[in-house]
């Protein structure tokens, strides 16, 4: 839903940063702002400045930066809406209902129903556990040496031996036959009439990422069919846009999630602090729940079955992987099944070296592909070589493929040259990818000049949200226009406009970009840290030089795009005159 732009400045206005951020990060205020670790990466000195003056957040160690908004979406992976809401409700703000049709209120009302009698279900199995009736459930449950923390972290139950408790007890709550069925709580047949889905059975609340229950996973007790069964699709349950245990593990700050094939796999992962792993939910892995880990990760570690299922399971995710554009890495547990037998037998420290050591997930598949071919049989080996080379042509990119090209050959014992070839043959055989080119001049320099040019801008930036009583002293040269950089040109519309009203709001410029990237260099202007100057006149030199600096490149991108007419030649002088003045112009800076 769009929210107008004086409901958005309300929430941030209402919502103090520091307040906000000490809810999550501990701080310590020293001088003008408050310091603490980073929750974005993993570090021992803080370098997490947050400014109650601007309003805004910024670490210098990893970039990471914003308003109170921007760190919400960051910390909780929120989308914007998301933390709009969020923090209106902790403001106690009311934001505008949004106009729906009949037939979308229907809809609407019919799922905030289902979530509410799913809930109530959750709630009744839970209790059910800690019953006479739940007993079997809970010594299965204490047998799989979960903790009473653990089985209340993730609000695990017990479905009756009966067939229509569940049923009773919804409808004596108020909910009708319709609602129950379409819930996929019961079902209909002959036999036994409208009963219960689930009994005879642990059950695993499904919830979604902000913590509603939106189906079930029952595991049977005794020897009864099927081992496992889930909750049907329903309005409020897709299985493949969501993901067992993703509401906890999105904020594990971990860098990486674990993707497994079980409920107990990652029950017993969070319990041994492992609260970044997530499962599928009775089905493989699918582009849908791909899309939804990319939110919260760059890298999936894959942590399936050692057996021959596991492994088509894991290579058919890391195809699907890549297809999203994430990285992955295969983890070995062998001699051990799954995470929960691993972890049972050989302890935390043991998984965690299992999980440091990941195999890249290209080696991974290639290691699988080896035990097709005879390595002893010099044509089985040069037709494994070869199916080598075609999987390396799947690098569009070359610096990588060439990357790959020598990790390979160093691994499977060819030489980089003969590989090479190969790869060149396939490529140009079948048109899959272009041939890797040598560099013929070493290595490619860096553009330093067009970074010194953003560098210029950004200063300028900073040294005028620091110290605001320069910018009358530097209009007359200096227009928004002269920042060519496009962020730092919107960043100085914003700034400049505001200096002239005698003001400034950081947050409320950030707050323009939607953009993560595109806030985090927003926030980099408001918090670069000046190089600290001995006296005022090497200060006075450095602004100085700086203004210059913005101009000149201005004036020589202006004087690059200009034509030939009359107007052209007339704003090229009056650009050359205007440096000349700049250049002798004193620019004074008072001590503070």
């Amino acid at each position: 839903m769009y929210y107008p732009e004086e409901v958005i400045e309300e929430i941030r206005m209402k919502n103090d940063i520091v307040d906000v951020v000490s809810g999550y990060v501990k701080l310590q205020k020293k001088g003008s702002s408050y310091f603490g670790l980073c929750p974005f990466h993993n570090e021992k000195s803080p370098s997490f400045s947050v400014s109650p003056g601007k309003q805004i957040y910024y670490c210098f160690g990893c970039g990471a930066g914003g308003n109170v908004i921007s760190f919400v979406m960051q910390y909780e992976n929120y989308t914007f809406q998301e933390a709009v809401k969020f923090l209106a409700k902790k403001a106690g703000i009311q934001l505008p209902e949004a106009e729906y049709s009949e037939e979308t209120r229907k809809k609407e009302n019919k799922r905030a129903r289902l979530l509410q009698v799913n809930k109530e279900a959750a709630t009744y199995f839970f209790h059910q556990l800690r019953s006479e009736n739940g007993r079997a459930g809970w010594q299965y449950l204490k047998k799989r040496e979960l903790s009473d923390e653990t089985i209340r972290k993730f609000g695990l139950g017990f479905a009756n031996m009966t067939s229509n408790d569940l049923v009773k007890f919804l409808k004596s709550k108020g909910y009708e036959d319709e609602v129950i069925r379409d819930a996929g709580l019961a079902t209909f047949d002959e036999k036994f009439g409208f009963h219960d889905k689930f009994w005879n059975r642990v059950m695993f609340p499904i919830q979604d990422i902000n913590h509603r229950v939106i189906g079930f996973g029952g595991r049977v007790m005794g020897d009864g069919k099927p081992k496992y069964l889930n909750s049907p699709e329903t309005p409020v349950f897709d299985k493949s846009r969501n993901l067992y245990g993703l509401n906890i593990a999105r904020t594990a700050r971990k860098n990486q999630i674990i993707l497994c094939e079980g409920y107990m796999d990652v029950i017993t992962m969070h319990q041994a602090g492992f609260s970044q792993a997530v499962a599928s939910l009775g089905t493989a892995f699918t582009e849908g729940q791909a899309s939804l880990l990319k939110r919260y990760t760059d890298e999936v570690i894959l942590s399936y079955d050692s057996d021959g299922a596991g492994v088509t399971a894991a290579l058919r995710a890391i195809s699907i992987l890549k297809e999203a554009g994430m990285t992955g890495r295969v983890l070995n547990l062998e001699p051990y099944k799954d995470p929960d037998e691993f972890i049972k037998n050989c302890g935390q420290e043991a998984f965690q070296k299992r999980l440091d050591g990941a195999e890249n997930t290209f080696f991974f598949e290639i290691r699988m592909l080896q035990k097709d071919y005879n390595m002893q049989d010099p044509e089985s080996k040069t037709k494994f070589y070869r199916e080598i080379a075609r999987k390396l042509c799947g690098f569009s990119e070359e610096v990588e493929r060439e990357n790959y090209i020598q990790a390979v050959a160093q691994r499977y014992q060819i030489s980089v040259e003969n590989l090479r070839r190969l790869v060149l043959s396939y490529a140009m055989q079948t048109g899959y990818a272009q041939p890797v080119e040598r560099p013929k001049s070493g290595i490619r320099k860096k553009n330093t000049a067009e970074e010194g040019v953003r560098r210029s801008q950004r200063l300028l930036l900073t040294w005028l949200t620091d110290m605001p009583s320069l910018y009358p002293k530097i209009k007359k040269f200096i227009t928004p226009e002269d920042f060519t950089e496009e962020l730092y040109r919107r960043v100085a519309e914003k700034l400049f406009d505001q200096l002239e009203q005698k003001t400034m709001d950081p947050a409320g410029i950030i707050g323009m970009f939607e953009e993560e990237e595109e806030q985090r260099m927003a926030a980099e202007v408001f918090s670069t840290k000046l190089t600290q100057l001995s006296n005022r006149q090497e200060r006075e030199k450095a602004f100085h030089d700086i203004v210059l600096a913005v101009k000149e490149n201005s004036y020589e991108q202006y004087l690059a795009g200009s034509g030939s007419d009359v107007n052209a030649l007339k704003g090229v002088i009056e650009g050359k005159k205007a440096l000349e003045e700049l250049d002798k112009t004193h620019i004074s800076i008072e001590e503070s």
